[in-house]
């Protein structure tokens, strides 16, 4: 049985991929302001590639410690981290209506993360 220190740990590698999972959009984006095939452009493109790698193996190593429900539904974190990507590198305004969104999809997966946590347990009985 998992302690809760077990939990949380794994709970904060896995918004940690996620987060690494996010920058690869901003690389993306920076990488399509470039003229193709220029230094910057193979750069950001690179990096796109070794954070998608290292997202991999790293999502990997997440789905054997928690259901692939609760994981997948995590990622729906990535637009809040798409909001904090857009406002520091690429200066977008933040709206009341993408707040409330965003303040949305954490209840949302607030709520399904519980769910699905109760449920495993009446499985286990």
């Amino acid at each position: 049985m998992k302690t809760t220190y077990e939990k949380i740990k794994t709970f904060i590698l896995l918004h940690l991929m996620l987060m690494i999972y996010s920058f690869s959009g901003v690389c993306s984006k920076k990488a399509s302001g470039t003229t193709f095939l220029s230094k910057e452009f193979c750069l950001y493109y690179g990096m796109i590639i070794f954070l998608l790698g290292f997202y991999a193996i790293g999502w990997q190593q997440i789905i054997k410690r928690l259901p692939l429900t609760t994981a997948f539904s995590n990622k729906a974190v990535t637009i809040v981290w798409g909001l904090v990507w857009g406002l520091v590198f690429f200066q977008e305004t933040i709206t009341i209506g993408k707040v409330i969104g965003a303040i949305i999809v954490i209840c949302g997966v607030v709520l399904y993360s519980y769910g699905d946590e109760d449920e495993n347990e009446e499985r286990k009985l």
